[in-house]
């Protein structure tokens, strides 16, 4: 392949092997996880890996075919549990609060997962502010209303024992240029966790997931746009842009991010509480 050779921006399929399974009590289908953004990426993989723990997963997303989809992989791996998709515009507070009913309607409501996601790259002079509204919207806001519906549920269990977890960047640590939005919506999601947590009276808990560049559509999606920013090739921004400072060498899988947030809801995450899972491959932590 050339220098200037577009990388291969495909994720491994995902299979049971791939999936953390820890053994825990809560885990089975009378527990409902909600996870957002579940048609796609991450998404998608943690509503799996939930669903392959014997969960019944209530997955949002406002994107129809990719919900089904998600339905259909579940079906073709034979999950232990229920995977519910339900359409969701996480910018109309009816529909977020619907999504956290149905849910409930479901069984014991203990985790959330919000994962959905959008990137815009540009400028901050030349950066739409309705962009910006709407990322901030579906990243920052819809957590937050998420959280706030279904708290008294997670409490109203008969342990009161759940987590409300929150897909969190490197980028909610530092900042690169031309995402000022992201930044911004990664760097609130971390105050919110923390928030949650302070008010979770210890068996409520709250946690952020940081990864580094993960092998998603959205990843995929903003490649050519970083190449276009910046002048350079789509190789040289996976190369040096997105794991440039990085120990490793490799772009992490959707299912790896995923085990993170199974680890994180079950009992062998029960002090991580207000924390972040860092998995960044020395990104941000190491320098040379």
């Amino acid at each position: 392949m050339s220098a200037d050779a577009e990388p291969e921006l495909t994720a491994p399929e995902l299979t049971i092997d791939d999936v953390l399974r820890p053994n825990d009590s809560r885990f089975h289908t009378e527990t409902v996880a909600i996870v957002t953004g579940a048609a796609s990426g991450i998404g998608r993989a943690t509503a799996l890996a939930l669903a392959t723990n014997g969960l019944t997963v209530v997955g949002a997303d406002i994107d129809d075919a990719g919900l089904d989809e998600t339905v259909n992989r579940a079906s073709e791996l034979g999950v232990k549990g229920d995977l519910q998709p339900i359409t969701t515009d996480l910018t109309d507070d009816v529909e977020v609060q619907a999504m956290v009913d149905t849910a409930a309607d479901a069984g014991d409501l203990r985790y959330v997962a919000n994962i959905a996601g959008m990137q815009h790259i540009a400028s901050i002079p030349d950066f739409p502010a309705e962009q910006y509204d709407r990322l901030l919207d579906v990243m920052l806001r819809a957590p937050f209303i998420t959280a706030k519906f279904a708290m008294p549920h997670i409490r109203g269990t008969d342990d009161g024992v759940g987590a409300i977890a929150n897909m969190s960047s490197i980028h909610g640590r530092y900042a690169t240029k031309d995402k000022a939005a992201y930044i911004t919506a990664k760097h609130g999601l971390n105050g919110l966790t923390r928030a949650i947590a302070a008010e979770g009276e210890g068996t409520l808990r709250s946690f952020s997931v940081s990864a580094g560049y993960v092998l998603t559509p959205l990843m995929a999606n903003q490649i050519e746009d970083t190449a276009r920013e910046r002048g350079i090739t789509e190789r040289e921004v996976v190369e040096n842009v997105m794991l440039g400072q990085a120990r490793t060498t490799e772009l992490m899988t959707p299912v790896e991010v995923a085990n993170l947030f199974v680890f994180g809801f079950s009992r062998h995450g029960k002090h991580l509480n207000g924390g972040d899972l860092l998995w960044d491959g020395g990104y941000t932590l190491t320098y040379e």
